[in-house]
């Protein structure tokens, strides 16, 4: 009976909206960390690529389903610059879920850190809109790694997404082509404990970035201030 109790307790606990908050609150927390340790490696993204990202993606801790197809299911948040033309520091973050795919051995049984640069308006706003196939709605790409490594080369011209991987202390650039990428209103609303749309966070600022997110931010308008890309974000 005992612990009958103590189950209820803490389903009642997980099931409570401050638990929900502090959980997406920790997510945002953990994906700052996970940035601030990738731009730390030596051999990180090229600093003209991140330049010319109007947006961040971070999905820390991605775990390989053990079922189905190998596919895997993880959350995060983007960040994008502030503005209509992304030419503002780094703005309040958006909950996102990444679901499906199958990324072989880069992912093994373990979690893996992924991070994905949004190179064009358009796959921001797509993005933000609906859910969307990477590799099939918007072009994406396994981006480029080392400090000297140059933007400008055929597969950043074409891709409209880099993403990369962390896992068992390797970073590298990896194709997500297959997987789905979505924002997670639902976890906004626990975030900042109202309804509001990913559209609305990014593009009209109606809400603050939340003390979590400190660390992202502060990491990213650390390491790119300004937005070097030529890409008109108008809405």
């Amino acid at each position: 009976m005992k612990k009958i109790s103590v189950v209820l307790m803490l389903l009642i606990l997980i099931a409570s909206p401050g638990f929900a908050q502090q959980k997406e609150r920790d997510r945002v927390a953990n994906a700052g960390q996970v940035m601030q340790e990738i731009l730390n490696i030596p051999d990180d993204i090229p600093q003209s690529v991140i330049d010319k990202a109007d947006c961040v993606v971070v999905l820390p801790s991605v775990l390989k389903l053990a079922f189905g197809f190998g596919g895997s299911y993880g959350r995060g948040v983007m960040t994008c610059r502030s503005g209509e033309d992304f030419k503002g520091p780094w703005g309040a973050p958006t909950m996102m879920a990444l679901e499906g795919g199958s990324f072989g051995f880069q992912i093994g049984g373990q979690a893996t850190d992924f991070v994905l640069l949004l190179m064009s308006p358009r796959s921001a706003r797509s993005i933000l809109s609906s859910k969307v196939k990477l590799g099939g709605d918007i072009s994406v790409a396994a981006g480029p790694v080392g400090r000297n490594v140059s933007a400008e080369t055929d597969a950043t011209l074409r891709a409209e997404i880099f993403s990369y991987s962390r896992a068992r202390g390797l970073f590298a650039g990896i194709s997500l082509s297959g997987s789905t990428l979505r924002a997670d209103n639902g976890a906004n609303k626990k975030l900042y404990g109202k309804s509001i749309s990913a559209h609305d966070i990014v593009f009209n600022g109606e809400v603050a970035a939340p003390p979590s997110a400190n660390l992202l931010l502060s990491e990213l308008n650390k390491k790119s201030p300004a937005n070097q890309s030529n890409n008109q974000g108008g809405m």
